[in-house]
């Protein structure tokens, strides 16, 4: 059997495949993996408001960095320890449902950022109402384990 001259056109196209293989099988890998980020991103998401609205404080304080900084729909800012205060403060019939519609989580190394629309259903002042807020949340990988280091929430008006 005869061995190819490494300048053959049939050991070129070889080492043109081998190439084009080790180029493309970390962007394959990586698509995987931030595959695996986006549902792990978006099961926090809706755990955070299942928490949220059950009001289990030691569950959101899982979810959140003790740095956060949480930009209401009013404007203002309230670190972690103020908004546990305020679920722990509010009743569980205040807000009787709270739902994303709609998310989507974009990855940029150890970073995810999670966009979206949740809407949120309860009584106030003894009246029903139905509020959509779009939000941001910024997620980090701290030590192995996803954690939101920034959230906002913006009224949806139409």
């Amino acid at each position: 059997m005869r061995a190819l001259a490494p300048q053959s056109p049939l050991m070129k196209l070889f080492y043109s495949m081998v190439l084009i293989g080790a180029v493309l099988l970390p962007v394959f890998a990586q698509d995987n993996s931030d595959a695996a980020v986006i549902s792990r991103i978006v099961a926090l998401e809706k755990a955070w408001n299942q928490a949220y609205k059950l009001r289990d404080t030691k569950a959101i304080d899982a979810f959140l960095d003790d740095g956060l900084v949480l930009v209401n729909d009013d404007g203002s800012l309230q670190t972690k320890a103020e908004f546990l205060a305020g679920v722990r403060a509010s009743k569980p019939s205040e807000e009787e449902q709270v739902a994303p519609e709609s998310i989507t989580v974009h990855v940029i190394g150890g970073v995810a950022i999670a966009t979206g629309v949740f809407r949120a259903k309860g009584v106030e002042g003894g009246k029903p109402y139905v509020r959509r807020n779009r939000f941001a949340d910024t997620w980090i990988n701290k030590n192995g384990n996803w954690i939101c280091v920034s959230a906002s929430a913006t009224p949806v008006l139409r």
